[in-house]
């Protein structure tokens, strides 16, 4: 490897390349033709000592040493980033920030950060996709996303590793979404489950989490519940529930819809605890600190 340094703008070539997966996006977005991007990239490798992209039909992909020095490039590039912001505190973060969230995250606490980013930061853009924790957490392990919002059950712990930075947000309690009916009793959890033992149950059809947490206070009750649906859109748990289909675990705090009531659960209670998931040493990069600081200020009112 060429010991006189890389160059910071050849570095984030490599990253838009990346991100966006071709050379003309790179250049359109850089404001650079394509073929100064071919050239540095070149130059790049040559520093590098070894390839760093290769055809893929007509485009072009990283090699792994190439995903490997985008990985170490948002590092350097974040660094050098937090250092020209300590000398310039007047500056503004600036930049895309991808993001991977299930669905109920996304909604009450990336959409309204989202809004306020457009409002107050214009130069910030976040990208918002839906997916399951262990999708999400999939995809920033591969850095194809830079933040994750994931959950799991105070009942059903994941233990989340893999070396990321994980972040507690908060929590929310949830309820058994059940037909409303006369004459259903208050109880404890595994009272309220017993009551509903010869029904349908209706869990997530991406995540495990709601299965297990109906083993747990299943086996509380004496009973292992039949699942026999799976839905990703509580809406459509909602519509189901008022078909007469099954129950299942729904957020205490959304409003019922007419034809089914929410069951509180206590002792135990079901708490969905949430958390932001990111890359070691990402936090400085201005864009994503100051996305996080919106989302850890938002959860709470969510």
């Amino acid at each position: 490897m060429n010991n006189a340094g890389m160059d910071p703008r050849r570095l984030e070539l490599l990253l838009e390349l990346s991100r966006l997966g071709s050379m003309r996006a790179v250049a359109e977005t850089m404001h650079v033709t394509t073929s100064t991007v071919s050239q540095q990239l070149a130059v790049l490798a040559r520093e590098a000592g070894t390839p760093l992209i290769e055809p893929a039909g007509r485009r072009v992909r990283l090699t792994p040493a190439g995903r490997r020095l985008a990985g170490h490039a948002v590092i350097i590039l974040a660094a050098l980033e937090a250092a020209r912001l300590d000398l310039d505190p007047s500056a503004a973060p600036s930049g895309t920030v991808r993001a991977a969230s299930y669905a109920t995250g996304a909604r009450r606490v990336l959409l309204p950060a989202a809004r306020i980013l457009a409002a107050q930061h214009p130069e910030v853009s976040l990208h918002i996709h839906e997916h399951e924790p262990a999708e999400a957490l999939a995809l920033l392990a591969s850095d194809d996303t830079d933040l994750a919002l994931i959950y799991d059950y105070n009942l059903a712990p994941a233990g989340f590793d893999g070396g990321l930075v994980i972040r507690p947000l908060g929590s929310t309690r949830w309820s058994l979404g059940v037909p409303s009916e006369p004459g259903r009793g208050r109880g404890t959890a595994p009272e309220v489950f017993d009551r509903f033992r010869d029904h349908d149950w209706i869990v997530n059809s991406r995540n495990t989490a709601d299965d297990e947490v109906l083993r747990v206070l299943g086996s509380l009750a004496g009973f292992e519940p039949r699942v026999a649906h799976r839905a990703d859109s509580l809406e459509l748990v909602q519509d189901m529930i008022v078909a007469g289909l099954g129950v299942g675990l729904l957020p205490s705090g959304q409003p019922a819809m007419r034809g089914m009531t929410l069951q509180t659960l206590h002792h135990p209670p079901v708490m969905l605890r949430a958390y932001a998931a990111i890359r070691p040493g990402r936090a400085a990069w201005p864009p994503l600190a100051l996305v996080l600081d919106l989302i850890q200020r938002g959860f709470p009112a969510a």
